[in-house]
């Protein structure tokens, strides 16, 4: 009971419903390609302020910022220098490949003496 003895009841609307990332993914996009907040809003029963907050999100972390739990900034470094880490790991695959294919040897071998 609250003050003065009224019930205070909390109501959930059925459109509050939690949303997946990849749902709320979809509403961003068909916000970034120009739709209209106010129609966008109607139509998928979601308050504006709401489809905002997720753009802003999804625009600062991608669909890595509409997952509920956001990667600490340590986590997103870590994930940043792994994906550098293969990219260079397989340019080196490459790049040792056409060496041999031209016979070379990377490292190269050491002068025999």
């Amino acid at each position: 009971m609250g003050d003065g003895g009224t019930a205070v009841v909390t109501v959930r609307r059925p459109h509050e419903n939690r949303w997946s990332a990849r749902k709320k993914a979809d509403a961003v996009i068909r916000l970034l390609r120009g739709e209209s907040l106010e129609e966008l809003s109607r139509e998928l029963r979601v308050e504006a302020h709401r489809l905002q907050a997720w753009r802003d999100e999804f625009v600062a972390g991608g669909i890595e910022g509409l997952k509920g739990k956001p990667l600490a900034l340590e986590d997103r470094r870590l994930k940043e220098a792994e994906r550098k880490i293969g990219a260079l790991t397989m340019e080196n695959e490459v790049l040792r490949a056409v060496a041999r294919k031209r016979g070379l040897q990377i490292p190269p071998r050491k002068p025999s003496r």
